[in-house]
């Protein structure tokens, strides 16, 4: 079935993710969530690289409570005509480690186990210190993250922590 982004029904894209079986769908110039809560347009990397980035992105920084729409927003700005070239083969190395492994590629890896061991054998190459470190301000400087964590966000403008609970820490 070949289908465009503005033209993918809600329907056909639950058919797509029932039948992957996966946590992604990827179609022609999109990746979705399984659960189809979620969906965004590629335009420089392949499909199948977004969700791997996406699915590293979660093994690199796993927050069971945050969403995957997260960690897509996290990596969106690879998608760009400049990166995408090295994002393409920093993937295409993974996916190799991944066979090396013994899988047919990063995301066929089921167990995070296997995943986390194929991430951590890359640990020191360029590509992954690169999409770790993007990952720091990508991931956590979403405001819309800040409240699955108990994050307020800055308290200056409210006239600082002193009145507003700086000593109300239960758990010490």
């Amino acid at each position: 079935m070949t289908t465009t982004p503005r033209s993918l029904t809600r329907r056909a894209l639950l058919q797509q993710s029932v039948a992957a079986g996966a946590a992604f769908v990827v179609g022609s110039g999109y990746v979705a969530g399984s659960s189809a809560a979620w969906a965004m347009e590629v335009q420089h990397l392949q499909p199948e690289t977004m969700a791997t980035l996406i699915q590293m992105a979660r093994d690199i920084y796993p927050h069971d409570h945050v969403g995957d729409e997260f960690y897509a927003a996290a990596v969106k700005g690879y998608d760009s005509a400049d990166a995408a070239p090295g994002i393409e083969a920093g993937v295409a190395a993974l996916n190799a480690a991944a066979v090396g492994a013994g899988h047919a590629s990063y995301l066929a890896a089921g167990w995070e186990r296997d995943r986390v061991d194929i991430l951590r054998g890359m640990e020191n190459s360029p590509f992954f210190q690169m999409v770790r470190g993007g990952l720091v301000t990508g991931l956590y400087n979403q405001k819309a993250v800040w409240p699955l964590f108990g994050y307020e966000g800055e308290s200056f403008s409210k006239g600082g922590y002193i009145d507003r609970g700086f000593d109300d820490i239960s758990w010490l």
